[in-house]
């Protein structure tokens, strides 16, 4: 389970141990360059984010790549630092083994379990390695799945898309007649005016869909604040992807808060606020709240169990062959 921790500073006390340990390095000119990733220059940012702060992914991706680049240069020390910050950072903390594998082993909750076993693959691999060469291509391959998940690339993939989409992708999801009962917007950068339109879309065309992606859209607390009545009100949502974007534990709060009445969001059973600011894991509110949901719908069969010797009327004993060596 994601530990309760000062993220910020926490984080700088991390990154001033892990420079000061580079400092005591020969190879001066390189002392700065695991941990570059912390001052990203304006060329690693896609344009709609130079405004502002970076979403969270923009940093976690760089502290991957850092890692990789490490690793290439035989640096394993200073890759277990930088590792250890992505681990802080995503609310796991513990680098090694002993602390993942028995300090932290309450895992059901966390909102992003796929983080966590990738994470624990790679702190496994740095220090218990292999062969050397079966070492490095087993890191390198666990750092791309990292990337992978963690980023919107998976997105684009999805949908051939050779960058991130631009603003007009809102207008045409929205334009056009929707045949399918999902309702994808990643990767579409949404401001608090794109909110209110995608809001009183839900409410005249919504009622249709059971499916919603807001994954790496930059949205934050507020901005899903405008939208969050109209999605709680679809009667038919069954999942919503809210994962890569800036929401902190304040929309966790919401969403516990709105899960209490059953009014609210009545079919939905999952929900996905991985790679955000501050949320790890799921509240009990919010999961007992999909739980009862997803009972209701009645996806789950089940099968009537009877005690020893309760044998209704009307019942067919069960009776099995006989075998060669019974006789």
């Amino acid at each position: 389970m994601g530990g309760r921790l000062s993220r910020q500073s926490s984080l700088e006390d991390e990154t001033d141990e892990a420079m000061d340990s580079g400092g005591q390095s020969a190879d001066a000119s390189r002392v700065e360059f695991a941990l570059t990733s912390l001052m990203l220059s304006s060329e690693r940012i896609p344009g709609v984010l130079r405004r502002s702060k970076p979403a969270p992914y923009v940093r976690r991706s760089a502290w991957i790549r850092d890692i990789q680049a490490l690793l290439r240069d035989h640096k394993q020390q200073r890759a277990l630092q930088v590792l250890k910050l992505l681990r802080k950072d995503l609310g796991l903390e513990g680098t090694f083994l002993n602390d993942i594998l028995y300090r932290h082993v309450t895992v059901l909750n966390l909102v992003d379990p796929i983080s966590h076993e990738l994470l624990l693959s790679l702190a496994r691999e740095l220090q218990c390695p292999r062969k050397e060469h079966d070492s490095m291509k087993s890191t390198d391959r666990i750092c791309r799945q990292l990337m992978y998940h963690l980023t919107p690339h998976s997105k684009w993939h999805r949908h051939s898309l050779p960058q991130r989409k631009n603003l007009t992708s809102l207008k045409n999801t929205l334009l056009q007649k929707l045949s399918t009962e999902s309702l994808d917007l990643s990767g579409i950068p949404l401001s608090p005016r794109d909110a209110q339109r995608i809001a009183l879309y839900l409410q005249s065309h919504g009622d249709h869909l059971t499916s919603i992606d807001l994954s790496f859209t930059d949205l934050t607390d507020g901005t899903l604040h405008l939208v969050q009545p109209a999605l709680s009100a679809l009667p038919n949502l069954t999942h919503l992807a809210l994962n890569g974007n800036r929401l902190t534990c304040s929309t966790l709060k919401e969403l516990s808060e709105a899960m209490k009445d059953n009014v609210n969001f009545p079919c939905l059973s999952w929900v996905d606020l991985g790679n955000n600011v501050d949320i790890f894991s799921m509240p009990q509110p919010l999961l007992l709240g999909l739980r009862r949901r997803l009972c209701q719908q009645n996806l789950l069969p089940t099968i009537p169990e009877a005690q020893d010797g309760d044998i209704s009327e009307g019942s067919i004993p069960v009776s099995f062959p006989e075998l060669p060596w019974d006789r």
